[in-house]
């Protein structure tokens, strides 16, 4: 065989390793057979991981779940016997479950609305360029380092009826005229603890928001612009539509995290005063303590199945229809 036929016979098709490496397969254009050996190989990879998650997540998960049909409290556990549905009645017929339902509405709402606006109006205002603005992003960051429990002895501190800050600046203002006991008093104890979440949370809003925003092009601004278009306008047509998913998905996010966040509540008040702070999760946490783990257990699925159910019918009612751009 001469050379020049050596060479064309090894020689490729121009083009054919490119499109074999777009194809994701080895050079030359073959992909490599799965053996058994090699199945093996990617199970020992997974196994740990699969063996850590299974032990300290699902297992946990299952055994707390079942507790929800069994008479299980910590004072008696010589009779752990199946009941049923009895725990879920125990916690509907509690005289405390109107009153804790309704302070999770007001938790959950309270803290979301403000803090979208907030956390939006700020993510505008840090998008654009000025001088110090890494400085400002930085203070505003700060609070989303800090642990909630920490966040709610703070807050506690500055809301005290004797010594507290907030107190002293009202009165040096003129608008007070003695200390407001904000913790002891059923009327602004919750008020107190939505000030407390409303200020921590604006920051996780802040970045999500502020990420978004940074991916929009400015040619649609510049655009927008000389259509003669008002900053209302480019707002609600431009911005808000562009970054509505991100909006969509940290909303889903923050309802689930505040929903699930007994913290802040627990540094401040406890839960007090006569439950007008506790929240579902508070509450399930208190009735822990207290050794009942089945009702707790139980108020526990029922925490996870309306955080499951709302974030399907708010996905299904936020989602992108297709072909449909901002």
């Amino acid at each position: 065989m001469s050379v020049t036929s050596t060479t064309a016979t090894k020689t490729t098709a121009p083009g054919s390793g490119e499109a074999s490496r777009k194809r994701g397969l080895p050079h030359g254009g073959r992909r490599r057979e799965f053996t058994t050996r090699r199945g093996l190989q990617i199970a020992a990879f997974m196994a740990p991981a699969a063996v850590f998650v299974a032990v300290f997540t699902y297992y946990p998960m299952i055994a707390g779940g079942q507790m929800a049909f069994r008479n299980w409290k910590l004072t008696d556990l010589t009779d752990t016997s199946w009941v049923g549905l009895k725990n879920f009645g125990d916690v509907f017929a509690d005289p405390a479950w109107g009153t804790v339902l309704g302070n999770t509405a007001v938790w959950v709402v309270g803290s979301i609305v403000p803090q979208l606006v907030i956390g939006f109006a700020l993510a505008l205002w840090l998008r654009r360029r000025f001088r110090f603005r890494g400085l400002y992003q930085a203070l505003i960051f700060f609070p989303w380092a800090i642990s909630g429990f920490l966040i709610g002895i703070l807050f506690r501190w500055l809301f005290n009826s004797e010594f507290g800050v907030v107190n002293d600046l009202l009165q040096k203002a003129g608008l007070i005229d003695e200390p407001i006991a904000w913790l002891a008093d059923p009327k602004t104890a919750m008020v107190a603890v939505l000030i407390a979440n409303i200020w921590y949370g604006v920051t996780f809003f802040t970045i999500m928001i502020l990420a978004a925003l940074q991916s929009i092009p400015d040619e649609l601004y510049e655009a927008a612009a000389l259509d003669g278009a008002g900053k209302a306008r480019t707002l609600f047509q431009i911005t808000i539509p562009y970054i509505r998913t991100t909006l969509a998905l940290t909303v889903l996010l923050r309802v689930i995290w505040i929903f699930n966040f007994p913290d802040l509540i627990f540094g401040m008040t406890g839960g007090g005063p006569n439950n007008e702070t506790h929240i579902v999760t508070t509450w399930m946490i208190k009735i822990t303590q207290q050794g009942d783990y089945g009702r707790a257990s139980a108020l526990g699925l029922l925490v996870v199945a309306a955080l499951l159910v709302f974030a399907v019918f708010f996905l299904m009612a936020t989602r992108e229809k297709k072909g449909v751009r901002p």
